[in-house]
C-alpha cells in the first residue's frame, strides 16, 4: 500500500566500466626527473567511457545492479593552472544510451528507451605546497549539474522521468608520509528533480611512486 516501508536485497556485480583518454594540449608523457619540474598552465584533453552490460540483471525485478543496455560518454576536459597554488578544472560530456529490451513493466517486459543527458564538472582547487615536508596538502570545491534522460517504455515517452539536478560537495587530499596520502571527499545533492539526493561520504588511500629513490 501506499505510504507502507519495504526493503530489498539484491547481491550481485555492476556493470563492466571502460575509459580511453587521451591529452589534446599540455600535460605530455615525461619522467619524473622532467615531471618535479613541469609547470602547468592550460591541459586539454578528451575521453570515451563505455559502460557494458554485464552486471546482474532480471526484468522481473525493478530493482536491479545492471542497466542491461550499453552506454556511451564522449567527454572534453579543461584544466589550469593559475598560480602555485590555485588550479581550475571542468568537464562538459554526454551519455547516449541503447534499448533495454527487456525493462520492468507489468504484465510483461518492454523496451525501454532513455534520451541522452549532458553533464557539466567543475572542481576549484587550492595547494599548499610543502606540507610539514610531505608532499601537497590540496582541498577542492565540486560541482556537477546534469539534465536530460527522459524515458520510453514500450513506444511511449514519459516527460516527468527527465532529470535536472546538481550536487556539490568538498575534497581533501592530506599527505601521511612521502609516498602515501589519505583522500576523503563529502557531497551532497543541491538541485534534485530526480536521483541525486542523498549524502556521500568516501575515504581512499593513495600511494605513489614519484620521487621514490632509485
Amino acid at each position: 500500500m501506499l505510504g507502507t516501508n519495504k526493503q530489498i536485497y539484491r547481491s550481485g556485480l555492476f556493470d563492466s566500466g571502460f575509459r580511453f583518454s587521451v591529452n589534446l594540449k599540455g600535460g605530455p608523457a615525461m619522467p619524473i626527473s622532467q615531471f618535479a619540474k613541469w609547470k602547468q598552465t592550460v591541459v586539454l584533453g578528451a575521453s570515451l567511457k563505455v559502460i557494458a552490460p554485464t552486471g546482474q540483471y532480471d526484468p522481473t525485478k525493478l530493482i536491479n545492479w545492471g542497466i542491461n543496455r550499453w552506454a556511451f560518454k564522449p567527454e572534453f576536459g579543461y584544466s589550469q593552472r593559475f598560480s602555485e597554488k590555485w588550479v581550475l578544472d571542468g568537464y562538459a560530456g554526454a551519455v547516449f544510451f541503447t534499448t533495454n529490451q527487456e525493462s520492468y513493466s507489468i504484465p510483461t517486459p518492454q523496451p525501454q528507451t532513455k534520451s541522452p543527458y549532458g553533464s557539466f564538472e567543475g572542481h576549484l582547487s587550492y595547494d599548499v605546497k610543502h606540507y610539514r615536508g610531505k608532499q601537497t596538502l590540496w582541498f577542492s570545491l565540486d560541482g556537477n549539474f546534469w539534465f536530460g534522460g527522459t524515458t520510453s517504455v514500450g513506444g511511449k515517452s514519459n516527460p516527468a522521468t527527465r532529470q535536472t539536478a546538481s550536487r556539490v560537495g568538498v575534497t581533501a587530499a592530506v599527505p601521511v608520509s612521502r609516498h602515501q596520502a589519505i583522500k576523503a571527499s563529502f557531497s551532497r545533492g543541491d538541485y534534485v528533480r530526480i536521483g541525486g539526493n542523498f549524502d556521500s561520504l568516501a575515504v581512499s588511500w593513495q600511494y605513489t611512486w614519484l620521487g621514490r629513490p632509485n
